[in-house]
């Protein structure tokens, strides 16, 4: 890295690499403080980690993500905006330290207020805002604006639709059940075998660019599907360690349940708790003149639920992990591509659509990322997993499979997709399978508004800090 800052063929060269620099590791660390933590946010809000877990997980998936197998060659232009093969070089330059800026800034207000916004749609808004002024509107692709909008509704409503019916399904067949434990052990195959090929399409079918994946659907679904049935086989051996597992609870715990099976297991009630009474005697109340307690089922079965979550916890753990990884690789090009572009124009002086991403500048951007989640990531880890519904590691992993379902299935279909916008959505879809007075609507009006306000926000920044920049240079 250190080479670059002495190789250039632009007056002024070095103090606009050193900018360029400055600016791309901004806009990681923004990224990595409202986008990393859409990803993080629902295991968090369930309690399933704690932020310090989240942190090292997202920082090590994330990392990995970049530099393993994130794009090595990127766009000049994010989303072809504009086309800047035209401009001269050293206006061009300018114009993405302008975009990089901008766009940083902008996310960095939106974390602050705790607002889940698009890092993809900021650069993309930054991007516009130069592009207006440096080649007017007649320069400017409106087309894929128009895609930018119509993913505000389109993202949330794919993403909150297959969350709310995985959530449902959750619900009736496990949570619901007399007895969810046991619905749990038959459940698990199939569940892992879903995850499975959901994550597999994300990687072969949705491709990853620098591995150059991009197999046609018949290919995508063969090896996702062979992918799902081995680890559908296996969680059969973890199906079986959970069962000695939590039979050894039970009877650690003095938890009967064999006696009662035919009307449901019985719960231990926190309030009946003393350290004098043996837990086995502790059962709901029983109704005026019966042996029998009445509707068993309808009361909270402690022991079971917490099984039942314990195994989605592991499962959404998982699945937040992949999102990260998927994330490090695919969205680091936000911070990254307007960075190669700079340092590749400032270097050989000539304009290009295309720019080589060295290894360095991909770990620049990954430490970057890396630093704004451990900084800053808490604020929208707040807000994805506590203030817009309250989440349990059932509601969440049904809200990150949601999501990845999503994305696989919008991606491929044309549909204009934000991850972020789909997993708020996902998270919405699962306040809703629990009644529409579980959401927050007033956080998720200030949500709503800071989408919206992405696309206006970033063009006026970038225009500010381009006019800034000209004055000097």
């Amino acid at each position: 890295m250190v080479a670059l800052l002495f190789e250039t063929a632009l007056p002024h060269g070095q103090i606009l690499l050193f900018l360029g620099l400055a600016a791309g590791f901004y806009m990681a660390w923004s990224i990595g403080a409202n986008d990393v933590a859409n990803a993080m946010g629902t295991s968090v809000g369930s309690k399933g980690i704690t932020l310090r877990q989240a942190v090292v997980i997202a920082a090590i998936m994330e990392f990995a993500g970049a530099v393993l197998v994130g794009s090595h060659v990127s766009e000049t232009v994010r989303k072809g905006i504009f086309d800047p093969s035209h401009l001269e070089a050293l206006p061009l330059v300018l114009a993405f330290i302008s975009a990089l800026a901008a766009s940083a800034v902008w996310l960095q207000i939106a974390t602050y207020f705790g607002w889940p916004v698009s890092t993809t749609h900021s650069i993309v808004a930054s991007v516009l805002g130069v592009g207006l002024i440096m080649g007017g509107p007649e320069s400017i692709k409106w087309s894929s604006v128009g895609a930018i909008v119509a993913s505000w509704v389109t993202s949330p409503l794919c993403g909150g639709l297959i969350s709310f019916i995985l959530f449902k399904i959750i619900q009736v067949f496990i949570i619901r059940n007399k007895h969810p434990v046991r619905q749990i052990y038959r459940f698990i195959p199939f569940i892992v075998a879903y995850v499975a090929f959901t994550l597999s399409l994300v990687m072969v079918w949705k491709g990853l660019k620098s591995l150059n994946l991009n197999l046609n659907l018949g290919s995508a679904l063969a090896v996702s599907a062979a992918v799902a049935a081995t680890a559908g086989l296996l969680s059969l051996f973890w199906v079986a360690r959970l069962k000695i597992k939590h039979e050894k609870e039970r009877i650690d715990r003095k938890i009967e349940l064999a006696s009662d099976l035919g009307e449901g297991i019985p719960f231990v009630r926190k309030e009946h708790r003393s350290e004098t009474a043996p837990v086995t005697e502790l059962r709901p109340a029983l109704a005026p003149g019966s042996e029998i307690p009445s509707k068993r089922w309808e009361y909270r079965r402690e022991f079971e639920f917490e099984k039942v979550e314990s195994v989605f916890t592991g499962l959404m753990v998982v699945s937040a992990c992949f999102l990260a990884f998927a994330h490090g690789a695919n969205d680091v090009a936000n911070a990254v591509g307007p960075l190669a572009a700079i340092i590749s124009i400032t270097r050989d002086g000539v304009v290009s659509l295309k720019a080589a991403v060295p290894v360095p500048i991909l770990a620049l951007g990954a430490v970057g990322i890396v630093v704004g989640l451990a900084t800053w990531g808490y604020k929208v880890i707040e807000t994805i997993g506590r203030k817009i519904t309250e989440l349990t590691p059932s509601r969440g992993f049904a809200a990150n499979l949601g999501a990845a379902s999503t994305i696989v299935l919008a991606s491929r279909l044309g549909f204009p997709i934000s991850t972020t916008h789909t997993l708020v959505g996902a998270v919405l879809g699962v306040g809703l399978a629990r009644g529409f007075e579980t959401l927050n609507l007033q956080m998720i009006r200030g949500i709503v508004i800071s989408w919206i306000v992405t696309i206006p926000a970033g063009a006026v920044l970038a225009i500010v800090f381009y006019y800034a920049l000209r004055i000097f240079f």
